[in-house]
C-alpha cells in the first residue's frame, strides 16, 4: 500500500513543490489550502505523475475544517504517514505598527494553525506507533530578526512546538522534522501583512521583499522540497535550508552586526 502525506499550504510555492517532490517517490497526497482551484490544479499534476491526490479546502485557522480534512483523508486512504505544515503568512514593518488583528491572523494562521493539524492527526499516528510531522519554520525561527516581529514571534514558537514535539514523541515512533528556509522564490508577497509609518512606507517595504524574492541567489520552493523529503526519509531532526546555514551562521558569530544590518535594511527610513 502506497504512502500518504498530506500538506497544508499546498496550492502553490513551498507547499506546492513538496506535493510533487512526495509524488516522484511514489506518496499519495492529500493537498489542503483555502483556494480550491489552485489546489486542484496542483492535484492534477500529482496524478500525472501517476499517484492519487485529494484536493480538500481548508481554512487551518478553524479547527473543525481541519478535523473534517483529516477525517477525509484517513477515509479516502485508510492511514497517513507524514503531515507537512506548510501555511504561513509573512510580516514585514515597525512593531508598533501592527495591529492586534494583524497578530491574531499571523498567530492563528503560522501556529495554531499547526497545532490543530497535529492535534487532529496525532491520534492516528499514536495508534499506529508511527508516522511523521515536519514543521516549515524559518530562520526567524532561529535568530531575532527586527521588523519581522510578529512572523518571527510565531516561527519562534513553530520551533519550540516541534523540538518539544520530538523529545516527547521519538519514543513513540513518532518523527518530528524542523525546516529552516531562509526567503526563497515564492507567492508569500499574496498573503504578506507590510506596515510602515504610512502607505508609501508600507508600499516600499512590499516593494523591498518582491525585488528581493526575484534574485536568483535564494532558493526555490524545490529546493525546500527536497530538504523536506531528506528530513523524513533520513529522519534527520533539523534541516537548514541552503543559504539559510550562512545568515544563521553569521547571528551566531556577529549577532550586534547582523541585528544592526537587518534594521537598517528592513527599518529604512524609520530606523533608529
Amino acid at each position: 500500500m502506497p504512502n500518504t502525506v498530506i500538506i497544508t499550504g499546498a496550492s502553490q510555492g513551498i507547499g506546492k513543490a513538496t506535493a510533487l517532490e512526495f509524488a516522484h517517490h511514489g506518496y499519495d497526497v492529500v493537498l489542503a489550502a483555502r483556494q480550491l482551484d489552485r489546489l486542484e490544479a496542483a492535484a492534477s499534476e500529482v496524478r500525472s505523475l501517476g499517484r492519487k491526490a485529494l484536493a480538500i479546502s481548508v481554512d487551518v485557522r478553524d479547527p473543525v475544517q481541519v478535523k473534517h480534512l483529516v477525517d477525509a483523508a484517513i477515509n479516502e486512504f485508510g492511514h497517513i504517514d507524514v503531515l507537512v505544515n506548510d501555511a504561513s503568512i509573512y510580516t514585514l514593518g515597525p512593531v508598533e505598527e501592527f495591529s492586534l488583528n494583524d497578530w491574531q491572523q499571523v498567530i492563528d494562521t503560522n501556529l495554531w494553525g499547526y497545532i490543530h493539524m497535529i492535534h487532529a492527526l496525532l491520534p492516528h499516528f499514536l495508534e499506529r506507533s508511527s508516522g511523521a510531522i515536519v514543521n516549515i519554520s524559518s530562520i526567524g525561527g532561529l535568530d531575532p530578526i527586527p521588523y519581522q516581529v510578529p512572523y518571527t514571534t510565531s516561527k519562534f514558537a513553530v520551533t519550540g512546538l516541534t523540538k518539544a514535539l520530538r523529545a516527547e514523541l521519538s519514543p513513540k515512533g513518532i518523527h518530528v522534522c524542523g525546516i529552516y528556509p531562509s526567503f526563497i522564490r515564492t507567492q508569500l508577497m499574496e498573503r504578506g501583512i507590510f506596515r510602515g509609518k504610512d502607505e508609501s512606507m508600507a508600499h516600499a517595504r512590499y516593494e523591498l521583499v518582491d525585488k528581493a524574492l526575484h534574485s536568483r541567489v535564494l532558493e526555490t520552493p524545490e529546493d525546500v522540497a527536497k530538504a523536506i523529503w531528506n528530513g523524513v526519509q533520513h529522519r534527520r531532526a533539523d534541516v537548514i535550508v541552503g543559504t539559510a546555514k550562512l545568515w544563521t551562521a553569521m547571528f551566531h558569530l556577529f549577532p550586534g552586526l547582523m541585528k544592526s544590518i537587518t534594521r537598517r535594511v528592513f527599518g529604512m527610513k524609520e530606523r533608529l
